[in-house]
C-alpha cells in the first residue's frame, strides 16, 4: 500500500471518522491505521475479501466527498504552516525575546 495515500486516508479519517458508521469506521481503522490485510479483516468479520474490499474503497468516497465539501483538512494543514512561518519569522528576528518565542513554539505543540 502507497504510504502517501495510507497517510492522507488516516488524516482524512482523523479528521470524519465520526460521521462514519461504526462497521466504516471499523474496517478504515483495521485497514489502514492497523495495516490489517483485507482478508485479516474479512475473516474477523466473517465476510467475504470483497465485501471489505468495496467497503472501504466506498468509505475512501465519502471521506474525500466529506473533505472537497468542508475542507477541514485543507484548513488545517495551511493554519499549520502559517504558524511555522511565524514561528520561523520569529526565531529569525526576535530570537532574543523568550516570551515571544515561548508562545510561537506553544502554538505548534497544538
Amino acid at each position: 500500500m502507497e504510504l502517501e495515500k495510507t497517510n492522507h486516508m488516516n488524516t482524512l479519517f482523523e479528521f470524519y471518522g465520526s460521521l462514519l458508521t461504526i462497521k466504516q469506521q471499523a474496517y478504515m481503522q483495521l485497514y489502514y491505521a492497523d495495516d490489517f490485510s483485507l482478508g485479516e479483516i474479512a475473516e474477523d468479520f466473517q465476510v467475504s475479501r470483497q465485501a471489505i474490499y468495496d467497503n472501504i474503497k466506498r468509505t475512501e468516497v465519502i471521506l474525500e466527498a466529506y473533505e472537497s465539501k468542508l475542507r477541514l483538512v485543507e484548513e488545517f494543514n495551511k493554519n499549520n504552516r502559517r504558524i511555522q512561518q511565524l514561528k520561523d519569522y520569529i526565531d529569525l528576528h526576535y530570537s532574543t525575546d523568550e516570551r515571544l518565542v515561548e508562545l510561537a513554539n506553544q502554538l505548534l505543540k497544538k
